[in-house]
């Protein structure tokens, strides 16, 4: 027997992924068997007190403007800030880790952390779909998402440290799997906030809520990671923030996983206590109809990808980004291990924002028309070339280094080249998403798009897990004042520093990676590039999902 307050509702709204969203009159074109048992008499009494409790709705909120619902506004904006937080903390973990000489392998193995976003379509209708009504539709997955979050980074909290420093090195595996968590979590968290977002704001207002997703998503992320490694830093701190110095940082990573902790359980319990859900769309909630069910919305993904000209973008979309693995994935790490501090790798991320933000902007006016994925193979060899450049910095950087770090002018040459490559990664990110939303079936626009964009993240994670992990094998050293002795693996290379000798990297399969990167990055370039420019020549018709025959 189900539990009564436990609803499976039919057609739970598909979340966004990139600022997708499915339209209500979306949803309900999809259930036109479902809707026709339905008495008429009902029907248009039912719209009738929509239409009139809508119009007076929309008079009181257009007085009010936006400072009617500030509150709301600024709730979704913490709750935002609160799912960058783990993320960012997730995003330091490889930096720190690279500090104490984990194996790239082990990094590949972390990697994985990072893939819970990519693949949150998999759970989402569930999110959708199931829930406890007399709590609230999101409440009933946001409350207990946002407690556990909190729980599992005070346990952090309680045992990173000895996870970090262990005797044996960092327990990568135990880290993996709790890192793994928070970003399942939080993931889980932005389902439910996206939906919450749809039906916390009004029609006027509903705008507001992709600013917050990337106002917050970026606030959080930032004080995750740029402003946590800036604090945890010893050298940071002593030069900038102190005036006696000190051998640690002014917080440590089990300081700033408590405090961050507790803020999540006090704000999780203060929103399942204060926060209404849906206080101004009840009557409409009560007679909309929800039309598509968890397994037919799974159904439904299958059918889009059965589609010939979804099948062989989606084969595209997977296998573009091999080529921009090895300078995407390793180059960052490469760089601290040849000395240059995490924490002012992470703040040159603050310059790049206004450039961040400015770049859509401007890029949007050339994928706006019929042919945006001209954009993306104009600015694929570019790219490209930019991997290079990245391994070329990684190779000068060791001769630039002083004793008092790295000069001026060297940082001003990384912001350069990230810049760079940030001009040639936006352009083909908006020109994709551009060619989404063009051939985005609009009577299921929401799922169609969100699969596109799953796919799309899941072509960058692959590359880059495999990436690290290969960069250990393509490696080679050898054992340098121990007669007798290599440094094949790690047994060996401990045997050979215990004879009194010293491995060192002969070649460096970041190197070799990087270069075998290029070259399968152009073949895909000559070869299947213009095979994903000749998809713009398809007809609409060619994307349109037949679900009549389902």
């Amino acid at each position: 027997m189900e539990h009564p307050e436990l609803i499976t509702h039919k057609n739970g709204r598909q979340r966004k992924l990139a600022g997708a969203t499915l339209p209500p009159e979306n949803t309900r074109g999809m259930g036109r068997g479902e809707s026709s048992s339905s008495e008429p008499e009902v029907e248009e009494e039912a719209e009738g007190l929509i239409r009139g409790s809508d119009s007076e709705d929309r008079r009181r909120r257009v007085q009010l403007g936006i400072r009617g619902e500030l509150g709301s506004v600024l709730l979704l904006l913490f709750l935002y800030v609160l799912q960058g937080i783990p993320l960012g903390l997730a995003g330091s973990i490889p930096l720190i880790l690279q500090s104490k000489s984990v194996s790239y392998k082990d990094q590949a193995f972390f990697s994985f952390v990072f893939w819970p976003f990519s693949l949150k379509l998999l759970w989402a209708p569930l999110v959708d779909a199931l829930y406890c009504s007399r709590f609230g539709r999101r409440k009933s997955w946001l409350v207990p998402t946002q407690y556990l979050l909190g729980l599992f980074m005070i346990y952090l909290s309680m045992s990173v440290n000895s996870l970090l420093q262990s005797e044996g090195g960092p327990k990568v595996l135990t880290l993996t799997a709790v890192f793994f968590m928070l970003a399942f979590l939080a993931a889980t968290q932005d389902i439910a906030v996206d939906g919450w977002a749809l039906t916390m704001l009004s029609r006027e207002n509903v705008g507001y809520a992709s600013t917050c997703n990337s106002v917050g998503q970026t606030a959080g992320y930032f004080l995750g990671n740029v402003l946590f490694l800036a604090l945890e830093s010893a050298d940071f701190c002593n030069k900038y923030l102190r005036v006696v110095p000190k051998d640690t940082g002014i917080v440590t990573l089990s300081d700033f996983l408590f405090f961050w902790g507790i803020v999540f359980l006090v704000s999780t319990t203060l929103v399942a206590i204060i926060k209404r859900e849906n206080e101004h769309s009840k009557g409409k909630r009560r007679v909309h109809k929800e039309t598509q069910g968890v397994m037919e919305t799974y159904r439904l993904l299958f059918t889009i990808i059965k589609m010939p000209t979804v099948f062989t973008f989606c084969v595209l979309l997977l296998t573009a980004k091999i080529g921009f693995s090895a300078a995407d994935a390793v180059t960052g790490l490469k760089l601290v291990e040849a000395g240059v501090p995490k924490e002012q790798l992470a703040l040159l991320a603050v310059p790049m924002v206004p450039l961040q933000i400015l770049l859509p902007v401007v890029i949007s006016k050339y994928t706006a028309g019929p042919r945006p994925l001209d954009v993306f193979y104009k600015a694929f060899p570019f790219r490209l070339l930019i991997g290079l450049g990245y391994a070329l910095l990684v190779w000068w950087t060791p001769s630039v280094k002083q004793e008092g770090g790295f000069p001026v002018y060297y940082y001003a040459v990384v912001l350069l080249s990230y810049a760079l490559h940030q001009v040639a990664l936006y352009s083909m990110y908006v020109a994709c998403m551009a060619f989404h939303a063009k051939v985005s079936d609009p009577l299921i626009g929401g799922t169609y798009m969100t699969l596109l964009n799953t796919v799309t993240n899941l072509g960058g994670n692959w590359p880059s897990t495999v990436a690290l992990w290969m960069v250990d094998p393509l490696t080679s050293k050898e054992c340098q004042g121990a007669a007798g002795q290599s440094c094949g693996s790690t047994e060996e290379a401990m045997l050979c520093v215990k004879e009194g000798g010293a491995c060192v990297t002969t070649l460096d399969g970041y190197y070799v990676e990087s270069v075998v990167c290029v070259v399968i990055g152009l073949a895909w370039w000559v070869w299947l590039g213009k095979k994903m420019r000749q998809l713009q020549e398809q007809s609409p018709a060619a994307w349109r999902c037949r679900i009549d025959q389902q």
